[in-house]
C-alpha cells in the first residue's frame, strides 16, 4: 500500500514538531509538508497533493476556518481533520469547520501535558482517524453471522422511545435527521454522540435551533417526555431508569466501553432493559464496533434497530458493523432515515404487519 501522505497545517512550531515527529513513526504516513497558516497551505496544496490534511483553527493571515471554506471550493473530497485546542470557543469553531466539511476533529493536547502524554494522545485520538479517512480499515471484530437483512417477527407493542447511536461525522449526520422529526412525534429520543464534554452541550444546543422538537444535554433525574430529544454529555454515560410510573435519564461514569464514554452499548442495553420490545434503535456514521452488542440486545428483547448505508455514512464502521452482524432490521441513507424512524413510530401505533417486510433499499442492499 502507498504511504498516506499528509499535511500538517498548525501555526505552533511546537505542535507541528509534535505531529511531524509522531506522524512519522507509522509506516503508512508520509508527511509531505508543514504550513504555518492557511494561505501558505493552500498553496502547497497542488504541488504537494496529500491524502489528508490536519488544520489548526486559529492562525494568523487565514485561520482554519478560512482556510477550509476555501479548501472546499477547489478540493471538496480531500479530507481534513481540524486540530484544535478543548476551549468553549474552540469547540464552538469546531463545529462550525463540520458543518463547512471538516471530516472529523481531534483534541490538541494541552500545553502543560508532557511530550510522552501528548504523544500518547495523538496516537490514540488522532492516528486512527487518519487511518480511517484514508481507507485503512481495522479488522472487524464481528464477522457476518446471520443474515444481513431479512423478515423477521417484530412486536406488535407501540414503539416507546427512539434511541440513536452514532461517532465520526455524526453532528453532521444529527442535523439532518433531528430537524426533520415532526414536533409532534409520540415517543422521546435519547443519542449517544461520542464526543468530550463542552462538545455535547453545544451540539445540542445547536441542533435545538435547527429543529421543531427540544433538544437538551442529558441531566440526571430528567424525566423523558414525548417529542423531546437528549444528548448523552460527554464522560458520561446515558440510561433510563424508572422514577415511579414514568421514566428519567441516569448518569453515570462507568468504565469506558470501546474507549468511549458515553457509550452507545450502554445505552442500548438500558432502553432494551427498560422498554423491552418498544425500542427502536438507530445506528449511523461512525468508528469502531460501539452499537452491536447493544443492537443485539435490543433484538433480543424483541425491538428493532435500522441503519444508515454506507454511501450517506462518513465512516461505515458502526452501522456497517451492525448490518454484518446480522442486527439491522432496515438499511437506509441518511435523508431518509428521519422519515424511516417517523414512519416506524406512527405506525407501531396502529396496526404493525405481524411480518416486518424487507424494505426496497435493503433488498437491493442484500442482492450486492
Amino acid at each position: 500500500m502507498k504511504p498516506l501522505r499528509i499535511l500538517v497545517v498548525d501555526d505552533s512550531v511546537v505542535i507541528r514538531k509534535l505531529l511531524l515527529e509522531t506522524l512519522a513513526k507509522e509506516e503508512l504516513f508520509e508527511v509531505v509538508g508543514s504550513a504555518s497558516d492557511g494561505r501558505i497551505a493552500l498553496s502547497k496544496i497542488d504541488q504537494l497533493k496529500p491524502d489528508l490534511v490536519t488544520l489548526d483553527l486559529e492562525m494568523p493571515v487565514m485561520n482554519g476556518l478560512e482556510t477550509l471554506a476555501e479548501l472546499r471550493k477547489s478540493h471538496p473530497a480531500l479530507p481534513v481533520i481540524m486540530f484544535n485546542t478543548l476551549t468553549e470557543r474552540g469547540v464552538s469553531a469546531t463545529l462550525d469547520a463540520l458543518s463547512l466539511g471538516a471530516a472529523d476533529y481531534a483534541t490538541k493536547p494541552s500545553s502543560a501535558v508532557n511530550p510522552a502524554s501528548a504523544i500518547d494522545a495523538i496516537q490514540a485520538e488522532l492516528i486512527p482517524k487518519i487511518k480511517a479517512f484514508c481507507g485503512v480499515r481495522p479488522t472487524p471484530k464481528f464477522a457476518p453471522t446471520l443474515p444481513r437483512i431479512s423478515p423477521r417477527s417484530i412486536s406488535r407493542h407501540p414503539i416507546e422511545i427512539v434511541a440513536i447511536g452514532t461517532s465520526t461525522g455524526g453532528p453532521n449526520a444529527l442535523a439532518e435527521v433531528l430537524p426533520n422529526i415532526p414536533k409532534d412525534l409520540p415517543v422521546p429520543i435519547v443519542v449517544v454522540q461520542h464526543m468530550p464534554p463542552v462538545f455535547t452541550r453545544l451540539l445540542a444546543e445547536r441542533l435545538a435551533t435547527q429543529s421543531e422538537i427540544p433538544i437538551s444535554e442529558g441531566t440526571a433525574g430528567q424525566e423523558l417526555v414525548p417529542g423531546h430529544a437528549w444528548v448523552a454529555p460527554g464522560n458520561y454515560h446515558m440510561t433510563i431508569a424508572r422514577a415511579g410510573l414514568r421514566w428519567s435519564l441516569n448518569l453515570d461514569q462507568g468504565p469506558p466501553e470501546h474507549s468511549c464514554r458515553p457509550a452507545v452499548d450502554v445505552m442500548f442495553r438500558s432502553v432494551a432493559e427498560a422498554f423491552k420490545s418498544r425500542v427502536l434503535g438507530v445506528i449511523m456514521t461512525g468508528m469502531g464496533s460501539d452499537g452491536v452488542l447493544g443492537s443485539r440486545r435490543i433484538r433480543e428483547a424483541g425491538g428493532q434497530v435500522i441503519v444508515q448505508d454506507e454511501a450517506s455514512s462518513v465512516i461505515w464502521g458502526m452501522p456497517g458493523l451492525v448490518y454484518a452482524a446480522g442486527q439491522a432490521d432496515g438499511i437506509y441513507p441518511l435523508h431518509q432515515l428521519a422519515q424511516e424512524i417517523t414512519r416506524r413510530v406512527l405506525q407501531s401505533r396502529t396496526k404493525p404487519p405481524a411480518v416486518d417486510p424487507v424494505d426496497r433499499v435493503g433488498m437491493e442492499v442484500r442482492r450486492q
